[in-house]
């Protein structure tokens, strides 16, 4: 594999420690940065083989510090992509290290989607299938085989594309800078990534009006009345008004802790 993609034996020991803590990705999931932080902590023998410079450690710290989130067996070829781009940026002082980030969460959606599908859809329940049918034997193979037939493709897939991520990184983004492609490719990224934080605001964030107002003898329905102006105006609202507050420097707890008050209050008096 080194030598494939054309390694030192520096990097590859950087590649194989980003391996093992890519293991890290959703141990630490919150609901704020989701993997941000397994993912920062992936990036930190990256950052301290590329940086000698405390700024550019921090910075690179707070860049990897940001909502992430895709299936933890896909995020190896994500983090080995990473690892080149902060190669190059750490080389090339002109690099846009935004681009790292953009293109970093316009891959977290679709890998998602063919994480999910391969291995949560499929690979999962034909591994449980196996061991569930053993173990109504009583077998102890069931559940040996269950581990066996869904985690060793998945220690595979994550361990190679990690070096994967690297080896196709570092050619595509040398020639894709050089050419000028990359800054496209970060308007593109951005985009596609703008949409994914669009689709998460109207997929996961819930927030209905259930207050029903008696106007001479006819009902209101406040909800179908924003309904029919913009759906999912309110979760929208709420995302920009939390998003605002986080900018002024309100503490997440304590939005967090806001947001449930106001919550439970608005249920009690029927407004929400």
């Amino acid at each position: 594999m080194t030598k494939r993609f054309q390694v030192t034996k520096d990097e590859d020991k950087m590649l194989k420690k980003v391996f093992w803590r890519t293991m890290t990705l959703s141990s630490t999931y919150n609901y704020e940065r989701m993997q941000g932080l397994g993912y920062v902590y992936s990036m930190i023998p990256v950052i301290d083989e590329y940086y000698d410079n405390e700024e550019d450690k921090i910075e690179a710290y707070k860049r990897h510090y940001e909502i992430f989130n895709t299936t933890p067996t896909m995020g190896g070829f994500i983090t080995g992509l990473s690892t080149s781009m902060e190669k190059e940026a750490s080389a090339d002082k002109k690099f846009d290290k935004n681009s790292i980030n953009a293109v970093k969460l316009s891959l977290m959606g679709p890998f998602a989607g063919i994480g999910d599908s391969i291995f949560w859809g499929t690979l999962r329940i034909i591994s449980l299938g196996i061991g569930i049918s053993l173990a109504m034997q009583g077998s102890i193979l069931g559940l040996i085989l269950h581990l066996l037939v869904y985690n060793i493709p998945s220690f595979f897939v994550r361990y190679y594309g990690v070096y994967a991520g690297f080896g196709l990184g570092s050619n595509f983004i040398k020639k894709a800078s050089e050419s000028g492609t990359l800054g496209q490719i970060t308007k593109g990224a951005q985009i596609v990534g703008l949409m994914t934080v669009g689709a998460m605001t109207c997929s996961m964030i819930s927030f209905d009006l259930s207050m029903v107002l008696n106007i001479q003898g006819t009902e209101l329905v406040l909800q179908e009345v924003f309904d029919s102006i913009f759906p999912n105006l309110l979760p929208l609202l709420l995302t920009f008004t939390s998003y605002r507050l986080l900018n002024k420097g309100v503490k997440p707890i304590v939005l967090m802790i806001a947001l449930m008050v106001i919550g439970v209050l608005g249920k009690m008096i029927g407004l929400f």
